[in-house]
């Protein structure tokens, strides 16, 4: 979940806390993971079976599947393994999640696109152009929030257009991230763990490029034949009026500007908080009895205070023009809850490696004898990423192939590059393999537009994303 768990949690790894996984760990058995199963699917299933009742209660039910978990992990382990396991997520992971989101979320919605755009092939390429481009500096967070809505609104009048937002996702919210540190929270992880930070730059710089010019190219040509199918003159009258619908002093023809700029300020804020956890380390404190660096304190408070700043300082007719509400994210906030209490017995079986139940998958990352294998990692990564929380899976399968920054970065580039890139592209391949792939479903949905049900998703990524991956598999791995 790319858009930032860990991205201010050094060790957010650990799904079981020390003391849980010393005692928990060695018990713990594929049926841990029925919780996490059943919030993934009550998110696929769900809108889909039971609408109304989804959309009324959705929050109820991700809190019934966590109790489901919580509930019998503190009768078999008892009560105090239990809080330890709930703070230890709630402290380590969820905070450090939620507030740079809520900060991104917030900051992004304060900063106006304004100019008249209208949604021909060419702009809407433009625009996922400049969001992947972008998204390795402020990160994929940021950049969603940033251009999602300027997208949507030149393309008001557009009656084809659910695939331009599929590929939003894919680029902007995903592989745009994979350039820095501050694009990705595994990428951060790995800069805090002794990667160098222009290390991903000059690594993945390669397939990065290879994804993005070959599903631009995809999505132009998609683009352009939705386009030739619909009525040109409603497309600018729409767009227009989108543009326009809440400053309507604005003169028709108008340039392309920004409206807003504290909020880019801001964003830069969040940004240099981000990346001050890697370099001031002044040690550890204790929350509600977890350890926890006070750098991430320090972050916590700092992202809460950005947030503050952006709904005071921002013009309430800018978040109207944007179209901002707090739906999206209070849904984020809800579900995502439960997806990290429920997924950590699932990280203990990974991090158990030839020892615990996924020993079999553990052993595809080598060869017969010893070395390891690129392409696996690359793949099972991707495919754990596309699921799991990206930022840990990460880290298991950075621990896994040996752990050591400085041999990684020299002989071992090659495995520390199919990880990073199947951690960061392949959180593509789900509405929940990163946050801001929810985030965007989400604010779409809340403009009327349509989009893909989690299954319909996942088959826009296994026809476009799946054969991309496979060719990165052959060219680079």
């Amino acid at each position: 979940m790319a858009a930032a768990p860990a991205l201010a949690a050094q060790g957010a790894v650990q799904a079981v806390g020390p003391g849980a996984a010393e005692h928990a760990a060695p018990a713990l058995s594929a049926l841990w993971a029925l919780p996490f199963a059943g919030v993934l699917l009550s998110i696929a299933l769900m809108p889909l079976l039971a609408g109304h009742l989804w959309h009324h209660h959705y929050g109820k039910i991700a809190a019934g599947w966590t109790a489901l978990f919580l509930l019998p992990y503190a009768v078999v382990f008892g009560g105090g393994h239990a809080w330890h396991e709930f703070t230890h997520v709630l402290v380590g992971e969820y905070l450090p999640f939620i507030t740079l989101l809520l900060a991104l979320y917030t900051t992004g919605g304060g900063v106006l696109l304004k100019g008249n755009l209208v949604g021909t092939p060419g702009t809407n390429t433009a625009l996922l152009a400049v969001g992947t481009a972008i998204a390795s500096l402020m990160g994929t967070t940021g950049a969603s929030m940033v251009l999602i809505r300027p997208l949507l609104r030149a393309n008001a009048g557009r009656q084809r257009k659910m695939h331009s937002f599929v590929f939003f996702i894919f680029l902007v919210s995903n592989i745009g991230g994979s350039l820095t540190p501050l694009g990705d929270p595994p990428l951060y992880l790995g800069f805090l763990k002794g990667v160098s930070f222009f290390w991903p730059t000059t690594n993945l710089f390669a397939p990065f490029l290879f994804c993005t010019a070959l599903l631009l190219a995809l999505y132009w040509v998609i683009d352009t034949l939705a386009y030739g199918r619909e009525r040109k003159t409603p497309i600018a009258a729409a767009a227009e009026r989108a543009t326009h619908a809440d400053h309507a002093e604005a003169p028709p023809g108008e340039k392309l500007g920004i409206d807003g700029w504290v909020n880019v300020a801001l964003i830069g804020a969040v940004v240099a908080g981000v990346l001050m956890q890697g370099v001031w380390l002044p040690g550890e404190i204790s929350l509600l009895g977890q350890p926890i660096g006070l750098e991430r304190v320090v972050a916590m408070a700092l992202f809460l205070a950005i947030t503050a700043a952006s709904v005071w300082l921002t013009p309430a007719r800018i978040r109207e023009a944007n179209g901002f509400t707090w739906g999206a994210i209070l849904e984020v906030a809800k579900l995502f809850a439960a997806i990290f209490l429920t997924m950590a017995p699932v990280l203990a079986m990974l991090k158990a490696g030839a020892h615990g139940p996924l020993a079999g998958l553990v052993a595809l990352t080598s060869d017969a004898a010893g070395q390891p294998l690129p392409a696996m990692y690359f793949w099972l990564t991707g495919a754990l990423s596309s699921f799991l929380d990206n930022a840990p899976t990460y880290l298991v399968f950075f621990n896994m192939a040996g752990g050591d920054a400085a041999t990684l970065m020299g002989q071992g580039a090659l495995t520390l590059a199919a990880i990073s890139c199947g951690a960061v592209f392949m959180g593509a391949n789900s509405y929940i393999g990163n946050a801001p792939n929810f985030m965007v479903k989400a604010i779409v949905e809340e403009q009327g537009v349509r989009m893909p049900s989690f299954f319909g998703y996942c088959g826009w990524a296994l026809v476009f994303l799946v054969p991309t991956f496979v060719l990165v598999t052959f060219l680079f791995f």
